[in-house]
């Protein structure tokens, strides 16, 4: 590390079997009190700003390759890289993931291969870009440390984490540095639902992690280094520097952050939009509109078999932080284009009790239940396995189990989850 990147930075080390892991941050973040567990909008200050307020000197005399969204900017909204290529960092090419780095692609679509018109940088096309794929784009626009910044939602079927941690084994095999520009899980720091089985890797989850996986961007990385690089083949980075958040704590939650929101993808348009959807991705497996298409999409949830019965049945339920409105809507776009559907608007009344995967699950089953055209989306199930990360979800649900049964059946793997994954977190707060 050059001298002007250690006057920048307080490193903190772990170490783990796999190699060294280490995670940075300003001097003055050791001086927040210990006992600090909520801040407002303005104390929470992401890892860019971090880097940025610093002059970007981490990156002085390197040449940098990006991976950001239109998430990735400072809290004037300006984008990094518009912002650093103005500060006269050497920025060799940005890689887009789904949506684009500029984000004018819709869902499963991504930005070709250009020349940025305002900066002049290339842009690559990374979505569902491999490991040698990525070393490529790395090799051609001749980068020796890459960055990664984009706002997570923290559920295992996002892509954004899988990009990463791609770019990730290219980065080792190209000798490349990688650092991770952090921001705040939206959803704070729990760890819900089940976790991916081996047998069950896609584009939508190519890791064990749980489908609601309570941890940041950067503490992600980490944790990828040392546990699965070593099994996947690849040695692992022997440095992995997180410029971490100042201000957030596990405990933090959407309200906190709402403020200064940025769409991560055309579907995410806010964090309470987020909140929901490691549970209600889940109805991308069905014959149900999740949403798309609305201006609620993963909020509203509907058929056109659906009605009032279903809001009823769920509100007696009882499910924490939810209330259930019946609603009707015609997707503009996606599964039952045209369509007035009938279904439930998912209302969060208090965030912070919500159990994303837990509400979804009740919502299938009472869904179940109810509709006799209610089904899979025409793949047998193969979709709801991929999302739910096993075979077991289904298996349960088309035997009839009960909501509580199927959320049962997936306890003892997260509790493990979450003793694995312990001391790779950065932030204090609950699991």
């Amino acid at each position: 590390m050059s001298t002007s990147r250690r006057s920048l930075f307080r490193a903190t080390g772990m170490v783990a079997a796999a190699g060294a892991i280490s995670a940075t941050a300003l001097d003055a973040q050791a001086d927040q009190p210990a006992d600090h567990t909520r801040a407002t909008t303005n104390e929470v200050v992401a890892g860019a700003d971090v880097a940025a307020g610093g002059g970007w000197q981490i990156f002085q005399g390197r040449r940098v390759g990006i991976i950001t969204n239109p998430t990735g900017v400072l809290s004037n909204f300006t984008s990094i890289v518009d912002d650093m290529v103005a500060q006269g960092v050497d920025v060799g090419g940005v890689f887009g993931p789904e949506h684009g780095f500029r984000g004018t692609a819709q869902a499963g679509s991504s930005e070709p291969k250009s020349v940025d018109p305002r900066t002049g940088v290339t842009v690559y096309d990374a979505y569902g870009a491999n490991a040698s794929k990525f070393a490529g784009f790395f090799a051609d626009a001749g980068v020796d440390v890459v960055v990664f910044d984009i706002q997570d939602v923290g559920a295992r079927f996002y892509t954004y984490i899988w990009t990463m941690w791609s770019a990730m084994q290219a980065a080792s095999s190209a000798g490349v540095e990688f650092v991770v520009l952090d921001r705040p899980n939206p959803l704070g720091g729990r760890a819900r639902g089940p976790v991916l089985k081996p047998g069950f890797a896609s584009g939508v989850g190519q890791l064990e992690i749980a489908q609601q996986h309570g941890m940041t961007v950067g503490e992600l990385a980490l944790y990828f280094n040392a546990t699965f690089m070593t099994r996947s083949g690849v040695t692992p980075l022997p440095n992995i520097e997180v410029v971490q958040v100042q201000g957030w704590t596990r405990g933090m939650h959407i309200e906190d952050l709402a403020a200064r929101w940025v769409m991560p993808s055309p579907n995410m348009p806010t964090p309470w939009t987020a909140a929901i959807y490691p549970g209600t991705g889940m109805f991308e497996a069905t014959n149900m509109s999740e949403g798309r298409g609305t201006t609620r999409p993963f909020e509203l949830i509907g058929a056109p078999y659906g009605d009032y019965r279903w809001a009823h049945a769920l509100n007696q339920v009882g499910l924490a932080g939810v209330d259930f409105r019946e609603a009707y809507f015609t997707p503009t776009f996606s599964k039952n284009q045209g369509k007035v559907c009938g279904g439930v608007q998912v209302h969060l009344v208090n965030p912070s009790d919500v159990d994303a995967p837990a509400v979804a699950t009740h919502m299938l089953v009472t869904a179940r239940d109810l509709y006799e055209g209610f089904g899979w989306r025409g793949d047998g199930g193969r979709w709801i396995d991929l999302l739910t990360g096993s075979d077991r979800f289904r298996t349960q649900f088309d035997a009839g189990a009960s909501a509580t049964e199927i959320i049962s059946g997936w306890q003892r793997d997260l509790r493990r989850f979450v003793i694995d994954t312990q001391r790779f977190l950065l932030y204090r707060g609950p699991r």
